[in-house]
């Protein structure tokens, strides 16, 4: 007995169709996703493999004499020894620079999605314009705001914020600004997502309720902005943790991040080993702060 799909006919019927052709269809979502799959297994599971192969080379290997897979599961130990107050400062600053642009970002996101009316598209224009220029640009320019003959640091010294010989550029501060500005839209752009959706029956409904702005905001406008909250914190801690082109251009070696010694270890000393297994336990690291971060915050609608 064959089995026979059914399609809708102009006339409300269903029409039979052959069970070959309905399981081609069944195949087709499948066939879709084959692309994307491919890439990411070509760009991103084969690379991710071959950098663990290269985290457990023999550490006494060079490029000379050649690396041998020894399974040195040590590497990871002497790597963190070695390097941890990097990993401690890499978090460090991105999390200083995550509190930063939550107290800039929430508000414009915020103003943007409630209150700028027809100026609304204007405003995100704005907030997503300094992307179109390079990373590495935009950093630069902001080497040169901060440097020591620059109007910033001219002010802060009349206002005497800063002494006579004080500076931002190639300090902690420098390269703490330089994160919050860089990564803000990857954290403004998902929280006026969620807050363009807000009702706004429901502060209606709170303020009816006796509810002050504050507590309002507290328990209707905070709340539903969650998945855009968390999702956004993410997509700025994420990359910030990582970066190393800010303490490359902005600080000095005593802020570099755990970024500046990976490059260093393989564009430099050419020590693969380290660089790879340093890799490995940042993204171990960093997975670990995400999953801590998701159980705490809830992950219902952000995943």
């Amino acid at each position: 007995m064959s089995v026979l799909a059914h399609v809708p006919t102009g006339s409300g019927q269903s029409a039979p169709l052959p069970a070959a052709r309905s399981g081609r269809y069944r195949l087709l979502p499948y066939l879709l996703l084959l692309p994307g799959a491919a890439w990411l297994f070509l760009f991103f599971a084969v690379p991710l493999f071959q950098l663990a192969a290269a985290s457990l080379y023999d550490p006494s290997g060079s490029l000379s004499t050649g690396y041998a897979l020894t399974w040195a599961f040590g590497n990871y130990p002497e790597a963190l020894q070695a390097y941890w107050p990097q990993f401690t400062r890499s978090f460090l600053y991105a999390g200083i620079a995550l509190v930063l642009a939550l107290l800039m970002g929430y508000p414009l996101a915020y103003a943007i999605a409630q209150k700028a009316g027809r100026w609304k598209n204007l405003l995100l224009v704005c907030v997503i314009a300094p992307m179109f220029t390079s990373f590495l640009v935009r950093t630069l320019a902001w080497k040169t705001i901060l440097s020591d003959n620059g109007a910033l640091v001219g002010l802060l010294r009349d206002v005497h914020l800063l002494g006579a010989d004080g500076r931002l550029l190639a300090t902690p501060v420098a390269v703490v600004l330089g994160l919050t500005y860089n990564f803000l839209p990857f954290l403004v752009l998902p929280l006026y997502a969620s807050l363009e959706r807000l009702d706004h029956r429901l502060l209606e409904a709170a303020s009816d309720l006796y509810a002050s702005p504050v507590r309002a905001f507290r328990k209707v406008t905070l709340p539903l902005s969650m998945p855009g909250l968390v999702a956004g914190t993410l997509l700025f801690f994420i990359p910030a943790s990582g970066d190393y082109i800010n303490a490359e251009l902005l600080g000095t070696p005593n802020e570099y991040m755990i970024g500046n010694v990976i490059d260093s270890a393989f564009l430099v000393r050419l020590d693969y080993p380290q660089g790879a297994a340093l890799s490995f336990l940042l993204m171990a690291a960093i997975l670990a702060v995400v999953f801590v971060y998701l159980r705490r915050a809830g992950t219902d609608e952000v995943l």
